[in-house]
């Protein structure tokens, strides 16, 4: 049997497994980043990582790696990251894994990953068009059109969280982090008593402050969502990461918005939909990713 090394790369937590030539996760891990070491301490990681497979397996095939920050996809390094990773551009994996156990190896950005995973065999499988958004700390973007992630000229197309709206940046005013740092605000409690869960529950309750900034938050995703299907045209919006988990709270909310602001014949093709795969999307994405570059 066929099987691949699967590493998702996040900035909490790095999980891995095994996958087989039909998608199937044979083993799944998780251990913490402990991002603020920095580049080469993640790079150790995964090294010991793909160590420990090689030792354990026959018939590993190659290295699928899915990671926060911008990728070179050619070189298979870091291009751009956030603070939150210390030296982690320049981190070249492609590079050390084929160094060290000569296996080739294929690294993408996590929320291409995550768009790449729900094409395949998610809730946007046989669409045409797609738009992929993860809503977390921040809001991230991935493009596909005929089953190709868009990357734009270095990588960097659908930074969806920077765009501006209403004067300030797409993420700052859309995500699950601000969600929960607006009610915390309102209620004048200290930010760790609260999370998007707890929102929520707190909201289907009756609590007023809670849903009010549900729907604002619902507001800038349809705003936002709007302004992309101007540009991209997708048949299909799929809506991802943890708070996404509240699909029947939040998508006829969202559907709502949307149609406020995207003109009818744009909205009467889209389907908005949420994210199949969860937690496992980026390691999933990461291997159909490897798989879609080695059979070229």
């Amino acid at each position: 049997m066929k099987k691949y090394i699967s590493i998702d790369i996040g900035g909490t937590a790095i999980k891995y497994g095994l996958i087989d030539d039909k998608a199937n996760i044979l083993e799944n891990y998780e251990r913490k980043t402990n991002a603020q070491k920095g580049g080469d301490h993640i790079l150790n990681e995964v090294l010991k990582i793909v160590e420990n497979f090689v030792n354990k397996n026959d018939q590993i095939m190659g290295v699928c790696i899915s990671t926060a920050g911008v990728v070179d996809t050619k070189k298979g390094s870091i291009y751009h990251a956030s603070e939150l990773i210390p030296n982690y551009i320049g981190i070249n994996f492609k590079k050390a894994i084929k160094e060290k156990f000569s296996l080739p190896c294929q690294v993408e950005n996590d929320v291409n990953c995550a768009g790449l995973a729900e094409y395949k065999s998610g809730a946007s499988k046989e669409s045409s068009v797609c738009l992929t958004l993860t809503i977390g700390t921040g809001i991230g973007g991935c493009g596909i059109v005929d089953g190709k992630v868009l990357h734009g000229a270095n990588g960097s197309a659908f930074e969806v969280g920077y765009m501006n709206i209403n004067g300030d940046k797409f993420e700052n005013l859309g995500s699950a982090k601000t969600l929960v740092e607006k009610v915390s605000k309102e209620k004048n409690e200290e930010l760790s008593l609260w999370d998007g869960k707890k929102v929520f529950e707190n909201a289907k309750k009756g609590d007023q402050i809670c849903i009010k900034a549900i729907d604002q938050m619902c507001d800038i995703l349809g705003l936002g969502i709007a302004n992309l299907s101007y540009m991209l045209n997708p048949d299909t919006v799929v809506l991802g990461g943890g708070i996404m988990a509240q699909e029947e709270y939040l998508k006829k909310r969202i559907e709502e918005k949307i149609s406020l602001y995207l003109e009818k014949r744009f909205f009467d093709k889209l389907s908005l939909k949420f994210a199949k795969h969860k937690n496992q999307a980026g390691m999933l994405g990461a291997y159909y990713n490897f798989r879609d570059l080695e059979e070229k």
